[in-house]
């Protein structure tokens, strides 16, 4: 048995797949992946099945698997993400997941939050970000779920930390809301129809300063944020540390997509692309790609609510970084890599290249 057993809550999405791995990686961790639905094949953890709003079925899952030390909880009730989300869903599968597992054993938990925290679905908000920052006029879920964590940890040996990461990016082949994809399926579609690869986006976006995170640069600060003193009942800033301009990421971006640069171009990708749907399967059919259609490739009111964001974007990284964690990452390597991929597994084509 390992000394360390995590059970990571929602390990099938973007932040939990990375959790997994990098937890598998690691070594020395035995990992538990929690989910009502079976993953597919080859998963790096032992399934749990439970409905985390069902707190029967999740001390039922965990009755014969071993005792956990550490969660790591990056699970949304139903509805999906957007602007308000389901609050009282969202703060119910936490407490459950969290009483289930209080005991002798239970060294951390760790909440997977986001920059909605400080308000960026609602607008301008002060920055560079701070933890410690005012909240906005709730509802807000997160808000919600710390205040919980924070209340249930008072009088316990077990310590809490909470994650704010902006626009998580991965390489992800099931799921359409990733910033690479939209990008990536943006510029084939240039491409095709013959045109430049314009910025899908606001004049003023163009220039406001933003940040992205990578998925695994993310999953490695949370475990050393749950394994180190000073990562204890605190919330953290993550983010790849190299805050851009669209303005000269774009270029790069057309560079690694062998496409003429364009420039700003006021369109919400929702509407001009609904009807691209033909185009993505000419240019399926050509490169040899998986043949899946456009929407389980890119969710393109995604892209617009990254490219149509008129105002800064940056989270302060001290808190972070005074714990002694030193990763970063290069943000247009990690579109690189992302596309690179991508294009392996014949999701996005590759320039030059066909089937």
């Amino acid at each position: 048995m390992a000394d360390l057993n995590a059970l990571v809550i929602g390990p099938t999405g973007a932040i939990g797949s990375a959790l997994v791995q990098a937890l598998d990686g690691a070594g020395g961790w035995g990992i538990l992946g929690m989910s009502r639905t079976a993953p597919s094949q080859g998963a790096r953890f032992r399934h749990l099945a439970a409905d985390l709003m069902d707190a029967d079925t999740i001390r039922s899952a965990l009755a014969d698997a071993p005792p956990v030390t550490h969660v790591f909880y990056a699970a949304r009730a139903p509805h999906g993400e957007g602007g308000v989300e389901n609050v009282d869903g969202n703060l119910a599968m936490l407490a459950n997941v969290v009483e289930a597992v209080q005991g002798p054993t239970l060294q951390h938990v760790h909440l997977v939050e986001g920059t909605k925290w400080y308000g960026v679905h609602l607008g301008p908000h002060r920055t560079p970000a701070r933890e410690d920052d005012p909240r906005h006029m709730p509802p807000n879920f997160y808000y919600d779920q710390e205040d919980y964590l924070i209340s249930a940890q008072r009088g316990q040996a077990w310590s809490w930390s909470s994650c704010r990461p902006n626009v998580v990016c991965d390489f992800a082949p099931e799921r359409a809301r990733n910033l690479t994809t939209v990008i990536g399926a943006w510029g084939a579609i240039c491409r095709e129809l013959g045109v430049p690869f314009d910025f899908p986006g606001t004049a003023v976006g163009f220039d406001s300063l933003t940040e992205v995170t990578d998925a695994a640069h993310l999953a490695n600060a949370i475990i050393w944020l749950s394994t180190q003193p000073g990562g204890a009942n605190r919330a953290f800033n993550i983010t790849n540390g190299d805050a851009f301009r669209w303005r000269y990421m774009w270029p790069k971006l057309a560079n690694m997509l062998d496409l003429p640069c364009g420039e700003p171009r006021d369109i919400r990708l929702a509407d001009w692309m609904a009807d691209k749907g033909p185009v993505w399967d000419r240019i399926t059919a050509r490169h040899g790609l998986d043949p899946r259609p456009l929407e389980r490739v890119a969710l393109w009111a995604f892209g617009d609510f990254v490219f149509r964001q008129d105002w800064d974007l940056l989270s302060d990284l001290t808190r972070l970084r005074q714990t002694g964690f030193a990763g970063s990452v290069d943000t247009s390597q990690m579109f690189s890599d992302h596309f690179a991929a991508y294009r392996k597994v014949r999701i996005l084509p590759t320039p030059g290249v066909t089937a």
